[in-house]
């Protein structure tokens, strides 16, 4: 059974999250209290119509019972039950923006307390910090739009998440902040910039005309020669270790010429390997 541990944040995206999962045939259950855990990973296996793969949600909003959360992961684990806990972040203001547009209370204020959305942030924060740090899979959502969850779901889960490492390969533009669940960052603003060629300009990395113009530079293929020995290098070392996921970020100034096409170009390399991988360019939309 694949069996998923959605937490984190209040205004992150769980909703949205388990929605998507749910479009890719897991079975969901949303504000699940942690002490169950055990016992719903035990009837998911024990029905007459096994669920092979399921979602639960499991946040703030179980009040005092998330103190139990690593009691019920031992409790799992001594059952035989392998878990992955997705973990979803992100940048406070833009927490602070949601949680006013939407105009809901912040699960952890309390009836009768005078907290700020700013404290309830700060507190939920120091709550949830060992679990983000037990994590599986970081995703910070700061920057996304709604479609681009239901994509970081799909490129994650459709494949089989159980074996090996799982690669994300994500181009961004720095004027637009550093993907923070980024392993490895890779800055490639040093490279010439087809952003300046007015024919190239309205086009993006995925474009063959854009990725011959970013790929012919000997300062690029000098990079690039020594930035695929390295991944490969590395690869193994992280495998070893037992991390199940590693995020390499390749970031430029707008995150829709340099950046693509060498995060495309990486991904094709580890596809090439047959490794476990998914790409996601995040910036390239935006103008």
């Amino acid at each position: 059974m694949e069996f998923v541990i959605v937490t984190g944040m209040s205004g992150a995206g769980k909703s949205r999250t388990i929605n998507a999962l749910e479009d890719i045939d897991f079975y969901c259950v949303d504000n699940m209290p942690v002490r169950l855990l055990p016992k719903i990973a035990e009837l998911c296996i024990e029905s007459s119509k096994k669920k092979t793969r399921v979602a639960v949600v499991c946040d703030s909003r179980g009040g005092e019972f998330f103190n139990d959360f690593f009691v019920s992961l031992e409790e799992l684990k001594n059952q035989g039950f392998q878990y992955k806990i997705l973990f979803l972040d992100c940048a406070d203001n833009v927490l602070i923006k949601r949680y006013k547009e939407s105009r809901r209370k912040h699960p952890l204020m309390e009836e009768g307390e005078n907290m700020s959305i700013e404290e309830c942030i700060l507190k939920e924060r120091e709550l949830l910090n060992p679990v983000k740090q037990r994590a599986d899979f970081l995703i910070d959502t700061t920057f996304f739009a709604v479609t681009q969850i239901k994509e970081q779901m799909v490129s994650l889960f459709l494949g089989d998440v159980k074996l090996g490492l799982t690669v994300r390969c994500i181009s961004f533009g720095f004027k637009y902040g550093s993907p923070s669940e980024a392993d490895l960052v890779f800055d490639v603003r040093c490279l010439p910039n087809p952003f300046y060629v007015e024919t190239l300009r309205h086009l993006t990395g995925l474009d063959e005309e854009v990725r011959d113009y970013v790929l012919k530079w000997p300062q690029t293929m000098g990079f690039t020669e020594r930035f695929i020995d390295m991944i490969d290098y590395l690869l193994p070392l992280y495998i070893n270790e037992g991390k199940s996921q590693l995020v390499v970020a390749i970031g430029c100034t707008g995150g829709k010429h340099r950046s693509v096409a060498l995060t495309q170009l990486l991904f094709e390399h580890l596809m090439s390997k047959e490794l476990k991988a998914t790409v996601h360019h995040r910036d390239i939309s935006k103008l």
